[in-house]
C-alpha cells in the first residue's frame, strides 16, 4: 500500500508541484533543464484577469452542483426506501447517467440545450416562452454546464444515501410513529441525524469530484463564451494543453490550487470525525 501511494499519489503531486515552480516550455518539458522560478507562476496566476471570474465560477459550479445533487439524491433515496413494486427497476434506470461515459453525457446535453434544434428550447416554445441561448450566452453557459453535472451526479448520491438509510433500524421509525410522529418528523428527527456520517462523506467525495470536472464543461462550452463558464479545472487545462504555446508551469499552478482546496476540506472532515470519536 505504501509503495502504491508513493508511486501513484505522492510522486505525481511532487512532480506537479515542481512543474509549478519552474518555467516549462515544450522544449524544456521534453529535454529537461527548465529554470527554477519559485512562486512566479503563482503570482502570475493571482494577477491574471481570469483568476477572479474562474474562482467565482468554480465556487458557484461546485456549490450548486453539490446542493442539488445531494438534495435530489436524498429525496430519491427516501422515495425508494419504501420498497414499492418496480423500485429496483427504477433505481437501476437512475444509475444510467452515472454509468455513461462523460463524453456521451456531455454531448447529449449539448444537443438537448442547443439554441436552434435542442429539445429544451422546443419545450419552452410549447409553453410560450422564448428560446434560451444555453451554450452561447454568457448569462446561461454556467447554468447549462451545472445542470448537466447535477444530472450526472445524482445517481451517486442516490446510491450512497439509499445504502445509509438501509442501516437505520426500522424499529426507530415504528416507535416514533406510535408516539404520533408524522412522516416528515420521522425523517427530520431520526433519519436525517443518523444519516449525517454518510452525508458528510458523500458531500466530501462530491466536492473533490466536482472541483476537477473538466470533460463536461470543455465539451459543452470550452469554458466560454468569453470565459463565462471557465473554472479552475478548465483554465488549468487550457493553459497546459489548450493552445499551441502551452504554459505548463501556470497550468500546474492553477491545478495545485484545486489540490489545496480538496486537501483543506479533507482535513476539515478528518478533524471533525476525530472529534466525534473522542467525544
Amino acid at each position: 500500500m505504501v509503495i502504491y501511494l508513493l508511486l501513484f499519489y505522492a510522486y505525481p503531486l511532487y512532480r506537479n508541484l515542481d512543474l509549478s515552480l519552474r518555467d516549462y516550455t515544450v522544449r524544456s518539458f521534453v529535454s529537461g533543464g527548465a529554470p527554477f522560478t519559485g512562486l512566479d507562476n503563482y503570482r502570475e496566476v493571482f494577477s491574471d484577469k481570469t483568476f477572479a471570474p474562474a474562482l467565482w465560477h468554480t465556487v458557484v459550479f461546485t456549490g450548486a452542483s453539490l446542493f442539488f445533487q445531494f438534495t435530489i439524491g436524498l429525496a430519491l433515496a427516501v422515495f425508494f426506501s419504501r420498497h414499492f413494486r418496480l423500485s429496483v427497476v427504477l433505481r437501476a434506470l437512475f444509475l444510467v447517467p452515472w454509468l455513461l461515459p462523460l463524453i456521451v453525457s456531455a454531448s447529449t446535453w449539448s444537443w438537448l440545450l442547443n439554441s436552434e434544434t435542442g429539445v429544451v428550447n422546443y419545450l419552452l416554445g410549447l409553453l410560450g416562452l422564448g428560446k434560451v441561448d444555453w451554450l452561447t450566452s454568457p448569462e446561461w453557459s454556467l447554468s447549462a454546464v451545472t445542470i448537466a453535472n447535477v444530472w450526472i451526479g445524482i445517481p451517486f448520491n442516490l446510491v450512497v444515501l439509499y445504502s445509509g438509510l438501509q442501516t437505520i433500524p426500522e424499529s426507530l421509525h415504528e416507535a416514533a410513529a406510535l408516539d404520533g410522529a408524522n412522516a416528515w418528523q420521522r425523517f427530520w428527527r431520526i433519519s436525517f441525524p443518523l444519516l449525517r456520517p454518510v452525508s458528510a462523506i458523500t458531500l466530501l467525495l462530491g466536492l473533490i469530484y466536482t472541483l476537477k470536472v473538466l470533460d463536461i464543461i470543455w465539451i459543452m462550452t470550452k469554458g466560454g463564451p468569453v470565459d463565462s463558464s471557465t473554472t479552475f479545472a478548465t483554465w488549468s487545462y487550457r493553459l497546459g494543453f489548450g493552445s499551441m504555446l502551452p504554459s505548463f508551469g501556470l497550468g500546474a499552478a492553477v491545478g495545485n490550487l484545486l489540490v489545496l482546496a480538496a486537501l483543506v476540506f479533507g482535513l476539515i472532515y478528518i478533524r471533525t470525525e476525530r472529534k466525534k470519536v473522542i467525544a
